[in-house]
């Protein structure tokens, strides 16, 4: 009996333990419905700055011991909560090891709550910003690529400015400037890419930015010499005579160095630093064939050479000649007359006219008009006079005469005179024959007939016309006359009883 009991009472200790489990679990679930803990916190902070966290676990039994831990096991801070609504407030110096994921844990006595997690990144300003350049120096050529890119000693979650000569590099204001990252691509570099740069790095949390700004960085291009043009002129120094030659590129980035050949053999160097130009001097024996001069240029990457030129000078002498030419207006009125010096030979020829034997004022300056009289025009070096009025202060002899450029005590070659009359102005046979006179012209030369050409070929051909209707009229009037003596001989035969006709004989 003793040992029955003992079993009854096991088997009632073994029931009541199920009890037991399923109050203590339904206690637990009760307390785990009060709120979690929140955790507020920045996820960005500027090293050296401070950052604040802030734990509370509303409505909780009291006490309440909070905890702020990093990276799950690294606890940062504490404290307890005695009177209820008292948050943990925690101010972070903010450091390099200051980065990673926080949470807060808020213990009762019903047990420990765990809190939202927040991660902080630590973000370190810009400092020592410069600019670099690939390649280096930034000195290229145009058509080159180059890459600027935007350094700095130290610095995170960083953004990049470019200026360029100090306006703000933008794809609206600037679409071949291409800002990628750090660096400011040129694919193409062009002249306009000539210039200062500056970047600068900065970085942002909430509203507050710091930046750092490099100096300026200068960017020289260089731009490819075009082929070099040579000129040859000579000048008289005493009894002897200098030969000139003056070699340039319209185009190009200095330095160069200029050689000066003849016959492909360089007779001088000399090198160009503050332009694209050089001037050689030598010895020269006008008439005498001193062979062929070039100009060669060369840079670092280039090599060029101009056309040849020949240093033969011919002093002028052979015939001169004055070819006239009108011009008309739409009406057919004579309006202005065109005057060309033909030149047989000379290679460096000076051209002066006259009017009537008297020198016209006329001058160049390099190779440029300067009016002197008005009307008068001088083109081609001084070869060709242009009328553009006919007026009687313009109307007479004109004749031209050349010299040698170089010797202004040489001899002049002249040509014979040609007459130039007024425009719609009746012509004086007195007038004429004392301008004649004057011009040396001998009279069976002259003739009384002027007339324009467009007169001339309008008279020819109206006569032509009136020729070609008379030739036509009398054509006409051939073929009627036949074919009235014809319809004469029919009417006689078909009618054999009219004015004593006979028939036709039958075949």
């Amino acid at each position: 009996m003793r040992m029955l009991s003992t079993v009854m009472k096991n088997l009632r200790a073994l029931c009541l333990w199920p009890v037991l489990a399923l109050a203590n679990l339904s206690i637990k679930i009760s307390g785990s419905t009060a709120p979690l803990p929140v955790l507020t916190g920045p996820d960005m902070a500027f090293l050296g700055s401070r950052a604040m966290f802030q734990c509370i676990a509303p409505h909780s039994s009291l006490p309440v011991t909070y905890e702020i831990i990093k990276d799950g096991n690294i606890l940062i801070a504490t404290g307890t909560d005695l009177q209820g609504g008292q948050p943990l407030v925690y101010s972070l110096r903010v450091a390099l090891t200051s980065e990673g994921t926080y949470h807060c844990q808020a213990k009762t006595e019903g047990g420990t709550r765990i809190s939202n997690s927040t991660r902080l990144s630590v973000v370190t300003p810009a400092s020592n910003t410069r600019v670099t350049s690939d390649p280096f120096p930034a000195v290229v050529y145009e058509g080159s690529r180059l890459v600027l890119s935007c350094n700095v000693s130290e610095g995170s979650h960083l953004s990049y400015t470019w200026f360029f000569n100090r306006k703000e590099v933008t794809s609206a204001a600037f679409p071949l400037l291409h800002n990628t990252g750090n660096q400011l691509v040129m694919e193409t570099v062009s002249p306009d890419h000539a210039g200062d740069y500056y970047c600068m790095a900065w970085s942002r949390v909430q509203d507050i930015r710091r930046f750092s700004s490099s100096s300026e960085f200068k960017v020289s291009v260089k731009v490819y010499i075009l082929k070099p043009t040579i000129v040859f002129s000579i000048s008289k120094e005493g009894t002897s005579y200098r030969g000139n030659v003056t070699c340039w590129s319209s185009r190009g980035t200095p330095p160069a160095n200029f050689s000066f050949l003849v016959d492909d053999y360089e007779v001088e160097s000399v090198k160009a630093v503050s332009s694209l130009s050089a001037r050689f001097s030598f010895a020269m024996v006008p008439g005498l064939d001193m062979g062929m001069a070039r100009c060669r240029v060369k840079t670092e990457v280039q090599d060029l050479l101009s056309e040849p030129l020949s240093l033969e000078v011919v002093p002028v002498g052979g015939h001169v000649t004055l070819e006239v030419e009108h011009l008309f207006r739409a009406d057919s009125k004579l309006t202005a007359a065109i005057l060309t010096c033909q030149i047989s030979r000379g290679t460096f020829p000076f051209v002066s006219w006259l009017l009537n034997d008297s020198i016209l004022p006329l001058e160049t300056h390099d190779s440029h008009l300067q009016l002197i009289l008005p009307h008068y025009a001088l083109t081609d070096h001084r070869q060709t006079l242009v009328l553009t009025k006919l007026g009687p202060e313009e109307a007479g002899y004109y004749h031209c005469r050349v010299r040698d450029s170089y010797d202004d005590s040489g001899t002049w070659v002249e040509s014979t005179a040609v007459l130039v009359r007024a425009t719609g102005s009746r012509w004086d046979w007195s007038l004429f024959q004392h301008l004649q006179t004057r011009a040396g012209v001998h009279p069976g030369r002259v003739t009384k007939f002027f007339m324009a050409t467009t007169e001339v070929i309008s008279l020819a051909f109206f006569c032509f016309l009136f020729l070609c209707l008379a030739v036509g009229l009398a054509c006409v009037y051939g073929m009627l006359d036949q074919k009235q003596v014809l319809m004469h001989f029919l009417c006689l035969h078909l009618h054999p009883s009219q004015e004593g006709g006979r028939p036709l004989p039958t075949p």
